[in-house]
């Protein structure tokens, strides 16, 4: 290929999917600056507020839900999915497409159709160990299928690991720590447990942190807790929680400083967060999401089996495990160590550029 690569990526609704489709996006652009990248999702989606802000163009299609039993929508489904597909050809179409990349989500099975109908190569990365519907459609034919996780079941599929932000894969955890915990407010020499719940919070582990909150100060240890937008952790008495040592805050911007102040990280192990952890290497301790189809837990395994990382499922998550479990491993600097060297030993800090490759070969052989 001569000219500059035309490609379509298609992904969107959570942070999940559109994190990796824009390190990808912004990989194939450090390969050429020529690259042109149309980004397809919803209206719906995060995708309308942070493809823009990253730079890319987005073209919308309507969002085609598959519903999980019979009902009205189930009756509507094959008219949706038809306009949904005639859509997404048109904006593969205006945008001359060499190559469509799916990351999963609503939005990429009628791009994946629209594609297949013009014959135009396929690359889907599926972020799970266990794949959702829409890139097990995707990758049936599919020119290249990339996975986050090793033994993910598609055909034909390579294990490349999860594309992320630079500032992230390349990060100095401890070259960066005293900067990083001055940024958030943080003492720069006290152990320091960070927790999230992801941009939308964790009840469950929230409701934990808050009761355990203050002896975990008692014990000399800083805890930054991220509740999620509109989830800050009050008293019986309706005020924001305080203790010492404790302070909360319903979002940051830009995880690698957290994880870089970060000695512990106490998170749901969704696809992202279990790799990111792994690429910096910080040791985790994970509370799987209880709903989906276990995905979550599954993700986790790989880090946990090496050690990298701890988990304990939902149901079993109280303040008792933070005081038993927790505590005891924040005051241990030598396994904090250990867990950090198996974590990095795992980490993969270039499935952007892995990702890039595969999409400009697909691109070459059509």
């Amino acid at each position: 290929m001569n000219q500059p690569l035309s490609a379509v990526l298609a992904g969107g609704g959570t942070a999940g999917h559109i994190s990796p489709l824009l390190a990808i996006a912004d990989a194939l652009r450090r390969r050429d600056p020529d690259t042109a990248v149309r980004v397809v999702g919803t209206k719906a989606g995060m995708e309308t507020r942070l493809v823009p802000l990253a730079g890319y163009d987005l073209a919308t299609i309507d969002r085609v839900p598959m519903p999980r039993r019979p009902s009205g929508d189930l009756l509507r489904l094959p008219g949706r999915l038809v306009r949904a597909v005639r859509q997404a050809g048109a904006i593969l179409d205006e945008a001359a497409a060499d190559v469509v990349v799916g990351v999963g989500g609503y939005v990429s099975t009628p791009v994946y159709l629209a594609a297949r109908r013009r014959g135009l190569p396929v690359v889907v990365h599926e972020a799970n160990a266990r794949p959702g519907l829409a890139n097990r459609v995707g990758a049936r034919g599919a020119a290249a299928v990339g996975t986050a996780f090793e033994g993910t079941p598609l055909p034909h599929a390579v294990h490349v690991g999860m594309p992320m932000r630079q500032a992230i894969s390349q990060l100095d955890r401890a070259g960066k720590q005293a900067e990083a915990r001055s940024a958030l407010g943080l003492d720069a020499d006290r152990p320091t447990l960070i927790v999230t719940g992801g941009s939308s919070g964790a009840a469950s582990i929230n409701r934990a942190v808050a009761e355990a909150a203050a002896d975990l100060g008692a014990a000399g240890i800083q805890t930054l807790h991220i509740t999620g937008r509109d989830k800050v952790v009050r008293t019986a008495a309706g005020e924001p929680l305080s203790a010492p040592g404790y302070r909360q805050v319903e979002y940051i911007d830009g995880m690698e400083t957290a994880y870089a102040a970060a000695d512990l990280l106490l998170a749901r192990s969704g696809a992202g967060t279990v790799s990111e952890v792994s690429a910096v290497g910080l040791p985790a301790f994970f509370v799987p999401l209880p709903h989906g189809n276990g995905e979550q837990a599954l993700n986790a395994r790989g880090l946990v089996d090496g050690g990298g990382a701890r988990l304990v499922e939902d149901r079993l998550f109280t303040a008792d495990v933070i005081r038993t479990q927790l505590l005891p491993l924040l005051t241990d600097a030598a396994a904090l160590e250990r867990m950090s060297a198996a974590s990095a030993a795992l980490g993969i800090r270039d499935a952007d550029e892995r990702m890039a490759d595969i999409i400009i070969k697909a691109a070459r052989r059509a």
